[in-house]
């Protein structure tokens, strides 16, 4: 019981140091509100589309195994809105297509017959490396915010608390009072400052970090992706 009351009364004398204390300190306080709110909703954002674009390219991947023409395929991918490896293979396969038809092949009917069509996968393989690069910058957005928030948090912070200690070392010169019990609260409500920053900057670095990992994983199964989307073409049609 008495360690309850006492975390009440800890949890409302921080409230009514924040609620008290100058312009500038509710300020800082509130940027670093909004910069936490912002990191968290970019963060759970971010969670729910990664799980999609996990789901989605795991079907993508079955469908590909399968070694169904790749017509049908590109029929199943175009449903898969989240899915970055369907976008890549989209991009390969109209610049495939494109070529392909133009070399006299007719894409759809019979394609593991009409073979020797292609003189070589330089484009495609063009085009394959510029959709991967567009898909890793789609699955970076708004990243750069959580790494600005876990940079600059604690300086602001920091800021705030410097500004607040100057505040009240300036009142103990104009009162002439120098004891602990007249520059403690000021310093009480400076540091609260500081702890508003680790607060807004701890979770951002952390998601920041967890992120940019998954979007580095992700890269390198689109890079494996459209190394056995080339295999595939080379070895079914490109002239030998």
């Amino acid at each position: 019981m008495e360690t309850k009351t006492l975390a009440v009364a800890q949890t409302s004398g921080v409230w009514e140091m924040v609620v008290h204390s100058g312009p500038m300190a509710k300020f800082v306080i509130i940027l670093l509100f909004l910069f936490s709110v912002v990191s968290w909703a970019i963060m759970i954002f971010k969670l729910l589309g990664f799980k999609k674009i996990r789901q989605e390219t795991a079907r993508f991947t079955d469908i590909f195994r399968r070694r169904t023409s790749l017509e049908n395929i590109y029929s199943s991918s175009k449903g898969m809105r989240a899915c970055p490896m369907a976008k890549v293979f989209i991009a390969g396969y109209s610049e495939f297509a494109s070529q392909f038809k133009a070399s006299g092949g007719v894409v759809g009917s019979g394609e593991s017959d009409q073979r020797y069509f292609l003189e070589g996968l330089d484009n495609i393989a063009r085009s394959l490396e510029r959709a991967v690069g567009e898909e890793t910058t789609k699955m970076e957005r708004f990243l750069f915010f959580l790494a600005t928030t876990g940079s600059t948090s604690p300086f602001i912070g920091l800021f705030g608390t410097v500004w607040g200690i100057m505040i009240s070392f300036q009142a103990v010169a104009n009162t002439g009072a120098t004891s602990i019990a007249v520059v403690a609260p000021g310093i009480a409500e400076a540091l609260i400052a500081t702890a508003a920053g680790l607060v807004a900057a701890v979770p951002a670095v952390i998601g920041y970090n967890y992120f940019i990992h998954r979007v580095r994983v992700f890269g390198t199964e689109l890079d494996n992706f459209s190394l056995d989307f080339l295999s595939l073409i080379e070895k079914n049609f490109v002239k030998r």
